[in-house]
């Protein structure tokens, strides 16, 4: 009797639970670079590339391990296209009699996977994915009865089961479970910011840099510069860089931008943990030894466990407890198109021409960049979720629906109506002034609150304000800001509006802006 084993392009992980217990004599391991899945949305071409060149490299791990595996490249004339396809063409070309996977990172997905069994006509055995440090199961227990889900309490669960950054005692480190205000400072001029850690492709990722160039040019971004870790034992060395490198300040600076700079002292690990070339708790007990070694400080390694045992977690927790329905939520009922310049980076607007271009270039930009200024703007001026949700899926190498949906539908649209934030996270250009010098070579004045020469931001701010007042009125968060608002002189809340309104015009008839 033997089995297909299925792994995902973001399963690179040899203890992945659809690998346990394996018959090396009989069992047939599959992967495939499959076409529904490399274009249900234009992925970015670096994404792409990274993911089909970190699948072959994975699948020679295990053929020299003595597996036996079956990879279908993109262009091999058997590709079935799909992977429904493949799994049903390979039980029959191996006479497998069962179909063993792993748990999938989306709803999509996972409603096709349970198809499979009454399909092929053998059992499909989809096991739990214990990469994470929190099952499905876990969040759904732990959200049970709650009015609110919020994410700190959920970080100290998650710090408790771990046992992280906590004492003999049962107490958090330092006396406080979040040092989250001691990590938003913004760049000196004089510091210099460490360059990432980069890789010469090989031989594998040429040929699919090649491919990718071939097959997939219509899609965003550019395959330039290509130097990501394609290995397990690479993504080691660029959280070993990172640890050596960056960990110390990434505390202190985490929040902050600066043009010309793209990865700054953030790890840059996030495409590789999320694809099984790394795992969180391994990152995270190498992180904690730094901090009980005293070579990193209590915010910065706080901070940056943090976002590997508490947003990440929870993000994914919250996906499955919402879906299937959370992609549907649109809270304030926005339904502006994406401008162009989400895709050309040609706008006016400093900020946003930085992070697009970034992210073109490089299929990354940091949270900051990604929450206060493209999905900031993205709030404020009221853009459909479907297409926002949609754009930073396929832009961003690290992005899959269960990470993407949450930040983009609960932190940065405010979509959900406050189920992941307790408030929208929207902000006039002071904040991005003040944590960036993107304003110093803006076409537009951060000073200026209205006119011609007011940064929209600003102006687009107190009109979001505005416009959604009933459905925010509610919000005890929100009571300080209103007041304010209910304070502004009349004449000043007219020239806010009309400035809004000009400018949303000229965004909806796809003039520059």
């Amino acid at each position: 009797m033997s089995a297909l084993r299925l792994v995902l392009g973001d399963q690179l992980t040899q203890h992945i639970s659809a690998l346990e217990g394996i018959d090396m004599d009989n069992d047939v391991i599959l992967l495939a670079e499959v076409r529904s899945e490399a274009t249900y949305v234009k992925h970015h071409k670096k994404k792409i590339a990274y993911l089909f060149s970190a699948m072959r490299h994975f699948a020679q791990s295990l053929r020299d391990k003595g597996y036996q595996v079956h990879y279908t490249d993109y262009l091999a004339e058997d590709n079935a296209g799909s992977l429904s396809d493949e799994v049903a063409l390979r039980t029959q070309q191996y006479q497998c009699h069962q179909v063993i996977c792993t748990f999938p990172g989306e709803h999509r997905l996972l409603s096709d996977m349970q198809t499979w069994s009454e399909r092929l006509s053998i059992p499909v055995d989809i096991r739990e994915d214990t990469r994470f440090i929190a099952s499905i199961q876990d969040f759904a227990d732990w959200a049970k009865g709650k009015k609110q889900l919020r994410m700190e309490f959920f970080y100290r669960e998650m710090r408790k089961k771990l046992n992280s950054l906590m004492t003999p005692e049962g107490q958090p480190e330092g006396g406080k479970w979040n040092y989250d205000a001691q990590n938003r400072k913004a760049l000196p001029k004089t510091l210099n910011v460490p360059q990432p850690t980069q890789f010469t492709p090989d031989t594998i990722t040429d040929e699919v840099l090649a491919l990718v160039n071939k097959e997939f040019a219509n899609h965003f971004g550019t395959l330039d510069g290509f130097h990501y870790a394609v290995t397990r034992e690479d993504a080691l060395k660029v959280l070993d860089a990172f640890i050596q490198e960056r960990l110390a300040l990434f505390g202190d600076y985490q929040d902050a931008m600066a043009q010309g700079e793209p990865w700054m002292f953030h790890s840059h690990i996030g495409l590789y943990l999320n694809a099984g070339l790394l795992t969180p708790d391994e990152i995270v007990q190498a992180v904690e030894a730094e901090y009980h070694a005293g070579r990193a400080p209590l915010n910065a390694v706080e901070g940056f466990i943090r976002q590997v045992i508490g947003w990440r977690e929870y993000v994914r927790g919250l996906y499955w407890f919402k879906m299937p329905g959370y992609e549907k939520e649109n809270f304030f009922n926005a339904t502006r198109a994406l401008p162009g310049f989400y895709w050309t980076a040609d706008t006016n607007m400093n900020c946003l021409q930085q992070c697009v271009q970034e992210t073109h270039d490089n299929a990354y930009a940091h949270h900051i960049q990604r929450l206060m200024v493209l999905g900031n703007f993205a709030l404020i001026a009221g853009l459909a979720p479907e297409e926002v949700n949609n754009w930073y899926l396929l832009v961003y190498a690290d992005a899959y629906e269960w990470v993407e949906m949450p930040n983009v539908s609960g932190m940065v649209l405010f979509a959900d109506g406050g189920v992941l934030a307790s408030k929208p996270y929207a902000a006039s250009g002071a904040y991005i002034n003040k944590m960036s010098n993107y304003c110093k070579n803006c076409h537009y004045k951060v000073k200026d609150k209205t006119g011609e020469s007011a940064c929209p931001f600003n102006y687009l701010y107190w009109d979001f304000l505005i416009r959604n007042r009933e459905a925010l009125r509610s919000n005890h968060r929100m009571g300080m800001i209103y007041n304010t608002l209910n304070k502004m002189d009349e004449t000043k809340v007219i020239q806010i509006q009309e400035d809004a309104r000009l400018f949303l015009n000229k965004l909806d008839n796809h003039e520059k802006v």
